[in-house]
């Protein structure tokens, strides 16, 4: 089946398709695997420091969904024909990329919280469409990993409308938060549709289902009435009701900084991908140690018990 000749059909990995779309399968799928490792880093850092163990344990299980979720996508970029050796190889030396978001630092307690409600939001807005992706690996890898990022979303709209309901300090911090992320949130979505050079093919094969506009779009329009139930103010002046185009109309984010962060020039790039370098290399032995029990396994003779 050609890709983008039926929508309503989908690409298995078997089936003949173009060089590009096999390309760019590969690179959206591996920055979003990518994405999901490294963002596990800024999460993970408030875990020890979590102010409740039921909070400790609910910010544990969520960056542990979010090692799943890599292992979903890098399994689903292998049957494209690429190792996942490769593309961590790939991100280790900076061939491929990873979100912008993930570069920005955790000050206080309330950024777990806009991470999940401002981050992992703009994430659910941006990969439900995906379920309904042409190639059929990652379609289906994506129907769980959205369910499962409904629940963080919750969790970070909780955290933070417990901290705007509570002491005047802890709305400040909640305030706090939401300003400094307010504005990567909605550079997630990439560049405007203009400046974007992959959005129309990946489209045309169905890979993508909405433009980036399109979809940063929607994400305020769920996002605005979310805020005033929060208690909690977006920093952007021009936001208002369009009455005429029925969307709420909203200020230019500094697509300048997103080219700087993406180039590698981020408040915490370095920092990140370093320790993402230093964790995977601390875990060769159990790699290799994996190794080893497969390739014994698989020299068994049929039938053959294992020693005692």
């Amino acid at each position: 089946m050609e890709p983008g000749t039926d929508r309503s059909a989908t690409v298995e990995p078997r089936d003949p398709m173009p060089d590009g779309y096999r390309r760019t399968l590969v690179r959206q799928i591996a920055q979003h695997a990518h994405s999901e490792i490294i963002g596990m880093q800024p999460e993970g850092e408030w875990i020890a420091c979590a102010p409740s163990l039921r909070r400790k344990a609910i910010l544990m299980a969520k960056v542990q969904d979010e090692a799943g979720h890599g292992l979903y996508l890098y399994a689903a970029a292998e049957t494209l024909g690429t190792s996942r050796d490769d593309l961590l190889e790939a991100l280790h030396t900076g061939r491929q990329k990873y979100s912008s978001i993930f570069n920005y630092p955790t000050l206080t307690w309330a950024d777990v919280g806009a991470i999940g409600w401002l981050v992992d939001g703009a994430a659910i807005v941006n990969q439900v469409p995906l379920c309904r992706c042409s190639y059929g690996p990652y379609a289906r890898a994506m129907v769980r990993i959205c369910k499962e990022e409904s629940f963080h979303q919750r969790q970070g709209f909780e955290i933070l409308h417990t901290l705007s309901h509570g002491t005047p300090e802890q709305h400040a911090m909640a305030q706090d938060a939401v300003d400094r992320f307010w504005w990567p949130s909605l550079m997630m979505f990439g560049p405007p549709d203009a400046d974007s050079p992959n959005t129309g093919q990946s489209m045309a094969w169905g890979i993508k289902r909405f433009t980036n506009d399109e979809l940063r779009q929607r994400f305020v329009d769920i996002a605005v009435p979310q805020a005033e139930a929060l208690g909690l103010t977006l920093p952007d002046p021009e936001l208002r009701w369009d009455e005429e185009r029925g969307h709420w109309h909203f200020g230019t984010p500094d697509f300048s900084e997103l080219a700087e962060v993406v180039a590698g020039r981020g408040p915490l790039n370095a920092q990140r991908l370093a320790h993402r370098i230093r964790a995977h290399e601390d875990g060769a032995w159990v790699r290799e140690a994996a190794a080893a029990h497969a390739a014994k396994r698989a020299a068994r003779t049929p039938g053959q018990e294992p020693a005692a």
